[in-house]
């Protein structure tokens, strides 16, 4: 049986509020045996290391979003280093980064508080997941100033040449999401310049649905479909970008 790690999923997302089951029935089903639902603060967390503690081959992160940066407490920081500390479910710091689509949150708070998860992540010698989205040259600047070793991946890669040059620099991953199956999708030579051993793919579920599930809600069962496309633009059989992209996943995360 082909095995996918979809390397970024929101579980607790209240889209799956009704039929989490179901979808992680649908993820078993598709060869889904390993997902990492990602926080986007720090309720979130909490709620997603729940789920974690109670499903084998489950794991997740502890981090705020860009977009929740400003409202983070004073003591985020600290909660997020409790439960990645006391936890071994908890295998990555973050959803962290910059937005400057939305500017959900002022870029000086988006750009304190990513510079301290990378320290976090450094501290902790855990992975840090990054939202990068038109602040391609602050996250370059970030990445270059970051503590040296940290490791980390660009997650649902979608362009920004100079934070790329950066990622590859650092020995970072890139992951791709259902964004590869659109016709919009850009960056297919950046894609063909990533490393087959740092190369990563996700749903970020229940967003962005791959062709041709687009315009309904994703889950983890589609990461199958990320892989047919990221293995059509390279030129690939999506049973080796499967078994790559899981044994990469499982590298990355530091799981089984």
């Amino acid at each position: 049986m082909i095995e996918y790690f979809d390397s970024h999923c929101h579980l607790t997302d209240a889209a799956f509020r009704d039929d989490r089951e179901a979808v992680f029935r649908r993820a078993t089903e598709a060869g889904v045996t390993r997902l990492v639902s990602i926080a986007s603060h720090l309720s979130d967390a909490r709620e997603a290391l729940e789920l974690a503690v109670h499903r084998a081959g489950v794991w997740c992160s502890a981090g705020v979003h860009p977009h929740a940066a400003g409202e983070a407490p004073p003591e985020a920081l600290d909660e997020i280093r409790a439960l990645a500390v006391g936890h071994p479910q908890v295998v990555a710091i973050g959803e962290t980064g910059l937005d400057y689509h939305y500017d959900s949150s002022p870029r000086p708070v988006q750009r304190s508080l990513f510079e301290a998860h990378l320290g976090l992540a450094a501290e902790l010698d855990l992975p840090v997941v990054v939202h990068a989205r038109e602040a391609d040259e602050d996250i370059a600047a970030a990445l270059r100033a970051m503590p040296r070793g940290t490791s980390g991946v660009l997650h649902c890669f979608t362009g920004g040449d100079r934070a790329f040059e950066e990622a590859m620099a650092a020995d970072w991953y890139v992951s791709f999401s259902g964004i590869a199956s659109f016709k919009s999708f850009e960056p297919i030579e950046l894609l063909r310049q990533v490393p087959l051993t740092r190369l990563l793919i996700e749903t970020d579920s229940p967003y962005l649905s791959p062709v041709p599930k687009r315009g309904r809600r994703n889950e983890p069962a589609h990461v199958v479909l990320v892989a047919g496309a990221v293995a059509a633009h390279l030129g690939m059989d999506s049973t080796e970008v499967a078994a790559r992209t899981t044994e990469n996943a499982c590298r990355f995360y530091g799981v089984a």
